[in-house]
């Protein structure tokens, strides 16, 4: 049977609980505008009835307050910080699509191609035709013809600053990444600490979310809380828990207290993707050495934003099949890869790098250090293209390739779908090499005013020295036809033949002591057996081919960035062809037809089914279709993001009316068990005073 005072110690536990659900009412209040704050709730149960062994069975002993408890559902959470990553994705993307767009823009503020090119064709060539022989005019065409080039060398640099940007920002996130990381991990410690003793550690997980939230943005996060088990009591609750967040498509970051940190490492010269790629573009990797994929299709995040706008090729990188494996004189080994998309046969949209790189082989990587283009033909009169690459020496490549990657796939740097810097810098290198190569044509077929034979016009400088790319005819694949082909296998069969030839020819003369050289010669030709003859032509198929260098003087010379005027045309602008046939009057112009039809017919020039002047167009229109795309998927992530928001604020967020009530109702409470203890103390004073003896 419960004594006297029973109901005194009741009172005083609902006093203990009204002053705790006070206590914790204030807190929410004071933090109703702190960052991340969860709103706490006091859990209370009624304590265990005492058996009283009366007729109305037990007695109610009170209450008890459990804990004080974060209100929050980490659903929303979850939710959250998916969307967060596509908000940090296309974030970055919108922002620097829109510095793209600005560069390419022609809007009358600035000169943009339209404006430049229109000077050029229009403006230019047009007062020219009206007199070739003027000095004046074509020291004002070329001159045209000069800011053109410049427009591209300007263009090309800006964006080599945009993936310059990107570049140094991956930095920037993956420092990010790796201080949340030790934030977190020491959060997790103080809180397995503190929650060990029983306590909720309310504020620390708050913090640990708020966290949570930022690194969402950056990279895709996955988190899991395991409870952490007493081994010799499974059943006893310990309260500490292994907190791990996982990153890109669960790769561990923090474990409970320990974090893995990455390190961003700048890429060799020898180990470049992309022609137009600048120096030191970042790899990343784990402290222990393991690379880090930043290709990895669960990146997400502004990571993966600027990753894609640094590396985005359009899914242009070199891709082939292994024909073959050897070894060149230096006993260097040789891949020989086959290839047959058009931005790889054509090498006017090739932008494979010319200063060595990685390339795989069938998952197998391989450092290598140059690489020559072929084309031959096959028996039916098709064009067959491959690369062979000459690998680096053991110091970079621990193994040795060999004969069992023939037949597997082989690749440089990634396919990234997204059309970014890499991409831009491609399709601007495209336009100004085919355009140089065909204006060229036209200039260098004709001839000047004074008689001259004409010069080219656009060309590059030579990267170690102040001279310039002549751009000779034999490093043409595009006159390289089947015809040209037929005829060079002819060529080689009969210098396969010549010792052969030699040789019967000396016995012939031997034997006819009388006989010509002529008689000799024709004798010899006609003592090759058919068989001799089909081995020499087999021979000459398998020798005859085009082969260009990166180091040749081709147009693979040229890009955007480097294209200039020939020296001797811009010193002396009356080199300048204008006319086909030197016999013509210095009025003659028809020259400068072919070069106006250049610009606006699409059987003289076509670039991606458009005409020269419609670069403009083109590009522009891959730039503005990005930047709209970003910004609509940006502004509808944030718009998502704040509609999760507002649920997990309408869970755990702190309502000021839903506390100013709660005051009141715990003043309330609190009162009460007070006017309790009040009234049990006249109760005793009675009892004890006035009772008894």
């Amino acid at each position: 049977m419960p004594s006297q005072f029973f109901g005194l110690n009741i009172a005083y536990t609902g006093l203990l609980a009204s002053n705790a659900a006070l206590n914790t009412t204030s807190n929410n209040i004071a933090n109703v505008h702190t960052e991340g704050y969860s709103r706490q709730q006091v859990t209370q149960q009624a304590s265990n009835a005492l058996r009283v062994f009366q007729t109305y069975g037990c007695a109610g002993a009170g209450v008890e307050t459990l804990s004080i408890e974060r209100v929050r559902d980490e659903f929303y959470d979850g939710r959250y910080w998916d969307n967060n990553a596509k908000v940090g994705e296309y974030g970055q993307k919108y922002y620097y699509m829109q510095q793209i767009e600005s560069y390419f823009d022609d809007n009358g503020k600035n000169a943009g191609f339209k404006t430049v090119f229109n000077q050029f064709i229009t403006t230019g060539l047009q007062e020219l035709m009206k007199d070739p022989n003027d000095p004046t005019k074509k020291s004002q065409f070329v001159g045209y013809a000069g800011a053109l080039a410049e427009y591209f060398n300007s263009v090309a640099g800006n964006l080599e600053k945009v993936q310059k940007d990107a570049n140094q920002e991956i930095k920037v996130k993956i420092d990010e990444i790796n201080s949340l990381a030790g934030e977190i991990a020491t959060l997790n410690k103080q809180i397995n600490t503190i929650e060990l003793s029983g306590m909720k550690a309310n504020e620390l997980r708050d913090r640990r979310a708020l966290l949570l939230d930022q690194l969402s943005e950056i990279v895709n996060v996955e988190v899991k809380e395991i409870p952490v088990v007493d081994r010799n009591n499974p059943d006893r609750e310990t309260g500490a828990n292994r907190f791990i967040v996982r990153i890109a498509g669960g790769q561990v970051l923090v474990d409970d207290s320990d974090y893995n940190e990455l390190e961003c490492v700048s890429r060799e010269p020898y180990e470049k993707v992309h022609q137009t790629d600048i120096d030191g573009l970042y790899d990343v990797y784990w402290k222990d050495g393991q690379k880090f994929n930043l290709y990895n299709g669960a990146l997400g995040g502004a990571l993966k934003g600027l990753v894609e706008l640094r590396d985005g090729n359009n899914g242009e990188n070199f891709s082939g099949k292994v024909t073959g494996v050897g070894m060149d004189a230096n006993g260097h080994d040789t891949v020989t890869v086959e290839v047959g998309k058009d931005f790889l046969t054509d090498l006017n949209k090739c932008n494979l790098t010319d200063q060595g790189g990685v390339i795989n082989l069938g998952n197998q990587e391989f450092y290598f250090d140059s690489w020559e283009y072929s084309v031959t033909y096959d028996d039916n009169g098709k064009a067959v293209y491959s690369y062979t690459f000459t690998l680096s020496d053991s110091e970079k490549n621990d193994s040795r390739v060999t004969n069992d990657r023939i037949g597997k796939l082989a690749s440089v740097g990634e396919s990234l779908s997204y059309q970014g810097v890499p991409y831009y810098m491609s399709q601007m290198n495209e336009w100004m090499r085919t355009f140089s190569q065909k204006l060229n044509d036209i200039f260098t077929s004709g001839f000047a005013s004074d008689g001259q034979k004409g010069v080219m016009m656009f060309t590059s400088g030579l990267a170690s020295t102040d001279g310039q790319y002549e751009f000779p005819s034999g490093g043409r694949y595009d006159l390289y036809t089947y015809e040209a082909y037929q005829a060079q296998v002819e060529e080689l069969k009969k210098k396969n033949l010549q010792p052969r030839v030699d040789q019967l020819k000396a016995d012939y003369l031997a034997a006819n002591p009388g006989a010509t050289e002529e008689e000799a010669l024709e004798a010899a030709w006609n003592a090759i057996t058919p068989a001799e003859e089909a081995a020499a032509l087999a021979q000459a198929k398998a020798d005859a081919k085009l082969t260009i260098k990166p180091g040749d003087d081709t147009y693979f010379q040229m890009t955007a960035k480097n294209v200039e005027i020939l020296d001797a045309l811009e010193m002396d602008p009356s080199r300048l062809a204008t006319r086909y046939d030197a016999a013509d009057g210095v009025e003659q112009n028809d020259l400068l037809e072919d070069v106006k039809d250049l610009a606006t017919d699409r059987d003289k020039m076509c670039f991606r089914g458009s005409s020269a002047s419609e670069f403009l167009q083109c590009i522009l229109g891959d730039v503005a279709l990005n930047a709209q795309r970003a910004n609509i998927f940006y502004q509808s992530f944030r718009d998502i993001a704040g509609t999760i928001d507002t649920q997990r604020i309408s869970i755990s967020g702190v309502d000021e009316d839903e506390e100013a009530v709660n005051l009141v109702k715990y003043q309330n409470g609190y009162n009460l068990a007070s006017k309790m203890i009040q009234t049990l103390t006249e109760v005793y004073d009675r009892l004890i005073l006035q009772t008894g003896v």
